[in-house]
Formats: structure tokens, sequence, C-alpha cells
């Protein structure tokens, strides 16, 4: 049995849709700088880091905690444990809460739809309090629920005092890990990430707008949540979806007021959009190759990658991939579908290289006995091997 190595060449094939990332490739670019003290670009499809700086460094996360918040509950709603009609009880302690607030008024009750809503438009801290008490009892308790959730998303650099983000020194994340949250929360509740997207709220005759300063500027922007501590500067999680249909997630903190907010995020999010595009291989299972079958009743079976490659490449670089695939040969029958024979090593125009499995297009049968004896006397014969 010996190896076979056939190298291909694929020009652009087809864009991003439907295929899922296969893996996560760091092209971080070089050729922009920010004045956010963190910062993380993700391209959300392939999971692809397009822009990192002290993407894994510890630092107060403000209000952007509160997309875990949202987290937890919309996970109980998903779950059935609550639903947007359920009235909540203000509490003396929500209501006296400092910072962003909805302003609910204390001992009365309010639905979950609308507290929401004052979560995520007003960022209120009050609200934020109302719904943690609602679900877990007590803020500390729901801090226990955040804190589990962000293990579970593989969120290792993170810890949640409490619900809204308010300055605690046990209370951190990184850029890194808040993307993560944000990926996660666009992937798994997509049925009610629509309410980032709003641009105002009003309660209680109070009319408030999003904090988010990308959302009305009309450059493909829907979400997520701003934040601010003194101690942590101003921060953004933001994502946007480009013309091309391109999802980018992106983190910023540090940044020394609203107007540096506005104006990094602006530049960083259209950057993100626009200087890249998505390709994926082998979507249609394009047959890569034909391997030679010994003992089965065909003599030959075709080879596919046993999954679509997707890659984040930049607009200026060629669009040519050089992919390479290696088998064993010839194949023993019987050969299952689907069966890993080798693997498809694809180059990218960037230096990042992945592999995946190749595996066989369709199943071949084994001969039968008769045949097999044949076949084998005639193989030992001419010295071409032996086959148990």
């Amino acid at each position: 049995m010996k190896y076979m190595y056939i190298a291909l060449y694929a020009l652009c094939c087809f864009f991003v849709g439907l295929i899922g990332p296969l893996c996560s490739v760091h092209a971080a670019d070089t050729s922009i700088e920010t004045s956010a003290k963190q910062a993380i670009i993700i391209d959300y499809d392939t999971g692809t880091i397009l822009y990192t700086k002290n993407a894994n460094e510890q630092m107060p996360t403000s209000s952007m905690s509160k997309v875990m918040t949202m987290y937890v509950v919309f996970d109980a709603l998903q779950k059935g444990a609550l639903s947007l009609d359920t009235d909540l009880l203000v509490s003396e302690k929500a209501w006296r809460k400092g910072g962003s607030k909805m302003f609910v008024p204390v001992g009365k009750k309010v639905k979950v739809e609308d507290l929401i809503r004052g979560v995520i438009v007003q960022s209120g801290n009050d609200a934020t309090i109302v719904l943690a008490e609602g679900l877990a009892g007590t803020e500390g308790a729901f801090a226990g629920l955040m804190n589990k959730k962000a293990k579970e998303l593989g969120m290792l650099n993170t810890h949640f005092a409490n619900a809204s983000g308010w300055p605690e020194p046990d209370h951190y994340s990184t850029a890194h890990d808040l993307a993560i949250m944000a990926i996660a929360i666009i992937k798994n509740f997509p049925e009610y990430y629509h309410y980032y997207s709003e641009k105002e709220f009003t309660y209680n005759n109070i009319y408030q707008n999003n904090r988010n300063p990308l959302l009305r500027l009309n450059i493909g922007a829907d979400g997520l949540k701003t934040g601010h501590t003194e101690l942590g500067g101003y921060g953004l999680i933001s994502s946007g979806v480009g013309k091309d249909s391109r999802r980018i997630v992106m983190v910023l903190n540090g940044m020394k007021d609203n107007k540096e907010r506005k104006e990094e995020s602006v530049r960083l999010m259209r950057w993100g959009l626009n200087t890249f595009k998505n390709i994926t291989l082998f979507e249609q299972k394009v047959i890569l190759g034909q391997a030679d079958v010994c003992l089965g009743q065909k003599d030959k079976v075709d080879l596919i990658a046993g999954a679509p490659v997707s890659y984040v490449v930049s607009k200026v670089l060629s669009d040519d991939v050089k992919v390479e695939i290696s088998y064993k040969t010839p194949l023993k029958a019987p050969i299952k579908n689907g069966e890993k024979v080798g693997f498809v090593s694809v180059n990218l125009p960037d230096g990042n290289k992945i592999e995946v499995p190749l595996i066989t297009a369709k199943s071949v049968e084994e001969m039968g006995l008769f045949m097999r004896t044949i076949v084998k006397a005639r193989l030992l014969t001419t010295g071409m091997g032996k086959f148990k």
C-alpha cells in the first residue's frame, strides 16, 4: 500500500451561505490600528479573527455584561420557564439602583418584554435587577447562572459578580470572551435578537434612545450593547451585516469618551465589512479524485472532501488556493459510503492552512468469493501484494 499525493488548484468558488463554520483561522490584520485599549473583530461565519489588540487582557465589562444577562433570560424564554407576558415585581433594591435606568416603579409589576427592552435599549440597571430577581430570587444567584453559562460557552477568562456590570473587583471579562458571548446569542436566539436593533423605547412616559452609536448610520449594524465605567472607559459590543451578507462581531473597549467610541466603531465596522470576502470550497461535493479499488465490484471510487472549507480572504489578495489530497492506494473493498481514506489540505492565499478528511463518495461492495480467489492468486503471481 502506498500514499498518493495529488495537487489541485481551485479558483474562487462558492460564497459562504448555508454552510456553518468549519474551523477558526487566525488572519489578524496589522494594516489597521485603533485607539481602543482592547479590541477584537471576528468573522461570524468562519470564526476567523480579522483584528485583535489585547483581546485576552482582563478588563471591566460595564453594561456590556448585560448581554450575558439577556443570554440567561432568552434561554429561560426558549425553554418555557418564562414568557414575554410574565409580570415581575420591582423590588426596592431594583428601584433604588443608580446609573442608567428604565425608571420602573417600586412595588409594581412589569412585563418581561418591557424589561428586555429596558435592558437592551435603555441599559436600565433597575430592569436588569428585576429580571435577575424574578428568575433566580437574588441578583447574586443570577450572577451564578451567568457564570455557569459563560463556562459552557468557553469564556475562560470571565467572572460576573452582578447582573448589570456595576463595577466590582471580581467582575471582569476580555474582548475575546465578550465576542464569544455575542456570537452565541446571535446564533442561539435568533427569535430574540431583533431587540438589539431597536433604536428607542418609551416606558412610563419616558423616551430614551438606544446608546449604540451605529444603529442609525445605515452601515449594516444591528446590535449589541454599549458600556462605560470610569475604570474601563467606553466600550461597545457590536455586530453588523454587509451587502454581501457577511456578518462580523466586534468588541472595543477602553476609549476615552462617546465621540471616540462612535468614530472608532464606525471606522472599524466599515473596515471589517468591506475589506474581506468569504469563500467556501467543496460546498457541492466536488469530486477531487478517484482511488483504485482492489477486490471490489468496481475498480475505482470517487473521492470528495468530508466537509466544506469556509475561509475569509482580503479582497486585495488573489482568490487562488492550492488543494492537495493524499490517500492510500489501492483501497480494499468493501468500502462504505463516506469512509475516511485520507485528507485534503487547503493552502490559503494568506498563508494559512486547513485540513479536512478525504472521504469516499459511494460505497463499493466486495467481489464474490470465486472472483476474490482468482484476483488474489493473480496478485500473488504478479508480486503486487498480499490481501488477507
